[in-house]
């Protein structure tokens, strides 16, 4: 499901072997990913790396980019404002699957949004 987002600009890299999950799983996990380069192509400059771990129990896609990052308090104030792409495209439909959004930027220095889902429906 995660294929159909390289393009040029766009890396995805993940195992030579199928990374099986539940339907549902699978297409909110795409969905997520989907919003994830969204939000790469509106605040960078839409190159990004995308990373597919499968870890047994769990399975992790990293959404990277090389852009400006996210200043201290800016995603709080994204939702104040009624931009809601960060806490529910992603990380409310990570948590309906019972698993975890992890967020490291800093300005300057780029983002990474990694999201780690439960092999099973959550």
């Amino acid at each position: 499901l995660l294929g159909r987002y390289a393009s040029p600009a766009v890396s995805v890299s993940a195992p030579a072997t199928p990374v099986p999950l539940p339907a549902p799983v699978a297409r909110e996990l795409a969905a997520a990913t989907a919003a994830a380069l969204d939000n790469v192509r509106r605040h960078s400059d839409g190159r990004a790396w995308v990373l597919v771990e499968d870890e047994g129990e769990t399975v992790t896609v990293s959404v990277r980019d090389a852009g400006p990052g996210i200043g201290e308090g800016r995603l709080v104030e994204a939702a104040r404002q009624g931009r809601l792409g960060m806490s529910q495209s992603i990380r409310g439909r990570i948590a309906d699957l019972g698993g975890e959004v992890r967020i490291v930027s800093a300005p300057g220095e780029g983002t990474e949004v990694e999201m780690v889902v439960p092999r099973e429906d959550g």
